[in-house]
Order: C-alpha cells, then structure tokens, then sequence
C-alpha cells in the first residue's frame, strides 16, 4: 500500500485498488495515484459456502507425510525443526506479522504493545517505512527488537526518494546506500528489507524510471550493500499483486533476479462491503483474477514463476463495513480455513490503522471482527521459533 502513519514517511496512495498493508515508519504522505476498479473473480465465496476445513486439517507444504505410529518428537527437536533458516523462513508454519497503529502518532513500540494486547498474540515481524536519507532503523524499532520477546525488524526503503530508479543502478546514490549499510551492519540481529516496495504503480515510460530501472536499482542496492559486509538482512521484492499491472508487457522485467531476491511478497486487501471491488474471502485475496487465461492469480504467479522463493503477504488488510460487521468477520475466518491451501506463504503482515484512506482496518473495529481475528492469532500454525 502507498501510505503509512501520518507522522512518518510518504508513500503514493492508491484510490481505488486496495493494497493497504501493516507497517509502521517515518515521513508524510505521498501523492496519490487512482485504480481502476478490478472485476470480482466468479470464485469468490460467500458466508454461506465457506470452506470449512480449518488450517489444522491442511498440511503446511506439499508433500506432507500422513500421521505415523512413532512416538512424538522431543519439545527440542520439534523446535529445532521449526526455526529459522539463514532467510528467516520458517522450518514448519508462519510468521506472524503487523505494522501497528498506522495513520496515528503513536510510535513503533507502544502501536506494537496495544496491537499485540488486543488481538492476543506476540507478533514475529515489525513492519516500517522509510525513505532517501531517513535514518534507519530507528532507536524505538531497535529497542523493539531488542526486548525480551524477539521480533523481526521488516523496513521498507524507499533509496531512490528524491531521485531516479535509474541514477541509483549508476551509482548516484551510492553515499546513502553506504551510510545505510553502516547501521545496517550494526544492527542487533537479522531483518527483512524490501527495496521500494509496490513498484508497478511508480512505473513511467521514460525518465529513469521503467520497470527495468527498477530491476537494476534492485540489484544495485543489494550488491552494494552486500559488497560493504553487509550479511544480516534478507531482501524482499514486494509486488502491489494489482491485476491490471500484472498483465502490462512490462511486468516481467521488474523482477531483479534470484540472486537478490530472498522473499518475494505480495500487498492484497478486501472490502467487508458485499457486491464490489475487492469483497471475497483469503483465496481471493491471495489468488484474485477476473480471467484467467489472461492472468491466473498473483499466488498461482508466483508459485510458478518463482517456485523456489518462499512467499510474503507483506501487507494484507480488511475494510470495515459498519452497515454489517459480520462480513469482516467472516473474511477473518476464511483466513484462518484456508491458509493452509496455500503453502507457499510463509509470512502473513497485517495493517492495522483506524484512519486509512478506504476505511478502518483495525482487527478490533467491531467485537464480531476481532473474534474471529483472534481465533486466527491463536493458532497454532503461527507458532515459530524465532
């Protein structure tokens, strides 16, 4: 999504695509640029037909083996199965993620603090925002990570703010991508860091600024960071997933390769209010198309073209719908049905903010809508080892 806390960095808004996600970070708001309203996919379920398997009925990747007769595995092997690897993937289920607060003036650690007390759950993942010569990470989101519950910074940042996707692939920026490597070596503990998150919609035809711009922006950030010792952060390349840019002839050339890019993520949100845009359940968040020969679905996307990279929902949110809470709360609980059909997604970061540009997205906007978010933070398929 293109905004973020009000007090804090700028990102373009989108006015009628939904693609709110969970953050936190620095700057003002930034120009905003409009949608054109996407065709509700044939697929979509209702309250009514719901699936009604709940995640412990499915397994967690492909080609999970059927319950055996031998004996459980110790509490310390299971947990040493399920931690992380070097990527910050999870050995068995999900991160669980949230950008607290968002469009309040409530910092970092105190948004996380009543965020995480309302829906009852620890949050794995700090999601953040920056741009150009902002200093990141910040004291409050390194004192997040450093208390005693152990959190995952998640920073977006936005190097070519003030400049050219292209001047910054031609070493124009190479000062602040340096300055950013120190405090990025000196930083306590791995973090997630995608470069200018939701590209498709700042994409022009010239100007230093076309999809292969951006690829080689991507590409030169990481190798520069990477060349000044920096080895304690994996790079995400986060997609907006809006239909109409994923079908343009330029979509391919946005991808800066696998060599840089650790995660690929993707920035989906709904309406609670029926008969529109973006109203469905998690199969349509994740998975949304309105033809299918053309474009089959950013998930179904992705796990094809990009098969060996594990998958973010680096933004996710819902739009309340007052005339009728009920429709929030039955999209919370396809969440929590039917996120075990798609295996890939190894992290899922909510947007929490009472005043985004479409609506409220808190969890807790009615009592109906938490319920059911908190039977969601309760499972179990959230419970990693960080």
């Amino acid at each position: 999504m293109k905004h973020r806390r009000s007090f804090l960095r700028t990102h373009p808004v989108l006015a009628v695509a939904v693609t709110v996600g969970v953050l936190v970070g620095s700057g003002a708001l930034a120009a905003t640029a409009a949608r054109r309203p996407e065709p509700r996919a044939a697929s979509v379920q209702t309250p009514q037909n719901a699936d009604k398997a709940g995640l412990g009925a499915v397994p967690s990747s492909p080609g999970t083996p059927a319950p055996s007769s031998k004996p459980p595995a110790s509490k310390a092997a299971e947990a040493n199965r399920c931690a992380l690897s070097a990527k910050l993937v999870p050995g068995c289920g999900l991160l669980w993620g949230v950008a607290p607060g968002a469009f309040t003036d409530l910092s970092s650690s105190k948004a996380l603090a009543n965020f995480e007390r309302t829906t009852g759950r620890p949050a794995d993942i700090l999601h953040s925002y920056h741009r150009g010569d902002e200093v990141w990470p910040t004291a409050d989101e390194i004192a997040v990570v450093q208390q005693s519950r152990k959190r995952i910074l998640f920073a977006n940042w936005k190097v070519a703010w003030g400049t050219t996707w292209a001047d910054v692939a031609a070493g124009g920026q190479d000062a602040r991508i340096d300055r950013a490597a120190a405090r990025l070596k000196a930083f306590p503990g791995k973090l997630f860091v995608a470069l200018h998150h939701e590209p498709e919609n700042d994409v022009r035809a010239g100007g230093g600024m076309t999809a292969r711009d951006y690829a080689a922006m991507f590409r030169h950030t990481v190798q520069r960071l990477r060349a000044a010792g920096v080895t304690n952060v994996v790079f995400v390349m986060v997609y907006m997933a809006y239909e109409p840019w994923c079908v343009q002839p330029w979509f391919g050339d946005l991808y800066p390769g696998d060599d840089v890019v650790d995660w690929v993520g993707m920035d989906p949100y709904l309406f609670a209010k029926p008969g529109g845009y973006g109203h469905g359940d998690f199969a349509y968040l994740v998975d949304r198309t309105s033809d299918p020969a053309r474009w089959p679905g950013f998930y179904t996307w992705v796990t094809r073209t990009h098969g060996n990279k594990p998958l973010m929902i680096a933004e996710w949110g819902v739009y309340e719908h007052a005339a009728d809470p009920a429709q929030k709360a039955w999209i919370y609980s396809t969440v929590r049905q039917q996120l075990g059909r798609f295996p890939a997604i190894k992290a899922l970061v909510y947007f929490d903010s009472p005043n985004a540009p479409k609506g409220d997205t808190r969890p807790d906007s009615s009592q109906a809508a938490l319920q059911e978010f908190q039977k969601l933070a309760s499972s179990t398929v959230f419970s990693v080892t960080l």
